[in-house]
């Protein structure tokens, strides 16, 4: 176990490059298992998921040859059919194998998946798309999928997960004939694995919207991609230089994942201009709330993009304990994801949890120093934010949590000027 000290009160100010897409990158590196030829990858992310599933990749027999941030992945000689238990249970993103080993072999054997502890994340989705498609699912201690030919369908999804449309997308393309998804997940992560898998062959249409049409294809081959940015990451970083009142540029962001996110953050005081590729924010010696017409509490509430992303509320809500006015959080697609604030409560923020899904944060205020334990990726980040505007030195337990999601935390906050260091 390693733990986060941090020195708090000291403004974030500098250049951060934004890298690669952490919820693009896994769905890719299971999709290289849909071709027998190399697929390199550039622009991966170096984070502690992404090698989780370089490490599930190697253990099923496919060749990986990292260089840096590209990776390129060889599923030539794969004979396994079954994931390691242990591997499994380190991350989410394990069962994002099922959609292409079904197509391709036509079964696996997948434990169940670990992952942050974020409320309950049913995996109905992914079983009644891969069952309509034509395939066999039995969930015991593993789930096991086996089909001996997997067939097109209309498929209306439950609910928009990303990773179902992610699973039932990689069936699909080998699949005999067209498969329609209604309410599919449209996220720019599912947009960029889309474009992949037409890169390799796939025939997708109608990217970016809630209906895919997808027309199965014999085989697919190889391919080069660059994973596009980050924009959690950016705005992770945007959010640590706002609430310590310092400016940031980040670079290599992609401007249109940020359309989305202007008018919420915008709602916190948070505002910014991206020119050429790099968004810069000027320090502000006050975040203010905007109020909404009639000068109602404002309110921010997650959803299917292009709505507020759930990963970006914990971060939104430290935010919030900055910036002066009040507004009321309301998270709809985790219900454990707000627990997190008893901690910021606990730092002396100004915070009323009204249940489990909705809290009401009034700023300023000033936090104070404190030890806890990271819950999950998002709430982690958070906190460590958090420490950084507090005053005195906190310990944050369970860095380990972090750097599921975050490549190099120390050394990127360090080049910003906060004072952190790791202690293993």
């Amino acid at each position: 176990m390693a733990r986060f000290i941090i020195e708090g009160g000291t403004p974030l100010s500098g250049t951060h490059v934004s890298p690669g897409n952490k919820n693009a990158a896994l769905p890719m590196l299971a999709a290289c298992m849909l071709t027998s030829e190399p697929v390199v990858l550039q622009n991966l992310p170096l984070i502690n998921d992404v090698l989780t599933m370089l490490d599930i990749l190697e253990d099923l027999g496919v060749g990986v040859e990292l260089s840096g941030h590209t990776v390129t992945l060889a599923a030539k000689g794969v004979r396994k059919r079954k994931l390691s238990q242990k591997l499994c249970k380190k991350v989410r993103s394990s069962i994002l194998f099922a959609g292409p080993m079904l197509a391709r072999y036509g079964k696996a054997v997948i434990f169940p998946p670990g992952g942050d502890v974020i409320g309950r994340r049913r995996l109905d989705t992914h079983f009644e798309g891969l069952i309509k498609l034509g395939a066999t699912v039995t969930a015991d201690q593993a789930y096991e999928f086996s089909a001996k030919k997997l067939k097109g369908a209309r498929l209306l999804l439950d609910e928009a997960s990303v990773t179902a449309t992610e699973n039932i997308i990689m069936a699909a393309v080998l699949a005999e004939g067209t498969t329609t998804i209604f309410n599919a997940a449209c996220e720019p992560h599912v947009q960029d694995l889309c474009e992949l898998l037409n890169k390799m062959g796939a025939s997708i249409s109608n990217i970016g919207t809630n209906y895919l049409r997808i027309e199965g294809v014999e085989a697919l081959h190889g391919a080069k991609h660059r994973i596009e940015s980050d924009c959690i990451d950016s705005i992770s970083y945007l959010v640590a230089a706002a609430a310590t009142g310092g400016s940031i540029d980040i670079k290599n962001v992609a401007e249109d994942q940020f359309d989305a996110l202007t008018r919420p953050f915008g709602k916190l005081g948070l505002n910014w201009t991206i020119t050429d590729g790099v968004c810069h924010l000027e320090s502000s010696k006050e975040l203010a709330v905007c109020n909404d017409f009639g000068c109602a509490i404002p309110k921010i509430e997650d959803g299917p993009w292009p709505n507020f992303p759930s990963d970006m509320m914990s971060i939104a809500i430290v935010l919030a304990t900055q910036a002066n006015g009040t507004v009321l959080f309301f998270e709809k697609m985790f219900e454990s994801r707000m627990y997190f604030v008893d901690r910021l409560i606990e730092m002396g923020a100004r915070i009323v949890q009204c249940d489990p899904h909705r809290v009401i944060v009034s700023g300023p205020c000033q936090l104070h120093a404190s030890r806890m334990s990271s819950p999950d990726i998002r709430a982690g980040i958070a906190l460590l934010i958090a420490a950084l505007c507090a005053d005195g030195v906190s310990v944050i337990e369970n860095a380990e949590a972090i750097d599921r999601g975050y490549e190099k935390v120390v050394q990127r906050f360090k080049q910003l000027g906060a004072k952190i260091t790791r202690k293993e």
